[in-house]
């Protein structure tokens, strides 16, 4: 059995994932992080019914006993989450979007040197992971694409870790040609979208959307779409988080992508 702490334990997805550790024969949800919850039983919060699992106001007090820690929180508090626990010697599951590359490194970088394994994903669900490795395989023989990110309205972070890690991770393939060069177009150069790592990412924010993110390649007279929705609860996220928390007490360092712990 695997203890597990959930941060996050009361928001959208660490709700569905609460009841999910709850039901599952191979994890154990020990301890939960929720700051406006902090001092209850998370069982009394969720369902009014006693779970016997503590909520903290913070990671640093619900370590105690936890060998996975999964963090859907902010994009604010996730990274100093995750190296706190690393420190700790416990394993993180990255499940909060906002991290960029450079934070990621030093993600990789302490887990290497605490001997504990981390396993981030701009996106849990098992779709969205065979659609990223389905677009890692074409970008080896088409050099030219765009991704384009849809989210709701409220969403914060630009652009989603679904289209942020897709990016970064298409641009390690090859770096993606352009048609004209950005500095020499003429209107505003936002019209392009942002530069990730190389790839272009454009996000659109407006009601009605949850979480989509769409790779488009193109060669002369073709052209080709890859393409993740999903609806408009979190349980598409619960399974491959479960799957992830199971196996990465067996990795040290950290494996970017759930499409990676899947077909490695």
């Amino acid at each position: 059995m695997i203890n597990v702490c959930m941060a996050g334990a009361t928001g959208w997805t660490g709700k569905a994932l609460s009841f999910g550790l709850r039901e599952d024969n191979e994890l154990k949800l020990v301890t939960a992080v929720s700051r406006s919850n902090a001092g209850k039983d998370l069982g009394d919060v969720l369902e009014n019914k006693s779970w016997g699992v503590p909520v903290f106001a913070d990671v640093a007090s619900a370590l105690a006993d936890v060998q996975v820690l999964i963090d859907y929180t902010a994009h604010d508090a996730v990274k100093a989450n995750i190296l706190l626990g690393i420190e700790h010697g416990v394993h993180g599951i990255v499940g909060t979007s906002g991290l960029t590359a450079a934070d990621f490194a030093d993600i990789d970088a302490a887990a290497k040197a605490n001997g504990v394994g981390v396993v981030a994903a701009g996106n849990f669900a098992i779709t969205a992971a065979m659609a990223q490795a389905a677009a890692l395989l074409v970008a080896k023989y088409i050099p030219n694409w765009e991704v384009i990110d849809y989210a709701k309205a409220g969403k914060p972070d630009v652009p989603s870790g679904t289209a942020r890690e897709l990016a970064e991770r298409l641009s390690a393939v090859q770096r993606p040609t352009l048609g004209y060069p950005i500095s020499d177009i003429a209107g505003p150069k936002e019209a392009r979208g942002a530069d990730v790592d190389g790839t272009r990412v454009h996000s659109v924010r407006l009601p009605s959307f949850v979480v989509s993110t769409e790779v488009v390649f193109g060669m002369p007279e073709e052209r080709m779409t890859i393409r993740f929705d999903a609806g408009s609860s979190p349980a598409p996220y619960v399974s491959g988080t479960l799957l992830a928390a199971k196996a990465v007490t067996n990795h040290v360092g950290l494996i970017r992508g759930l499409d990676t712990l899947l077909l490695s």
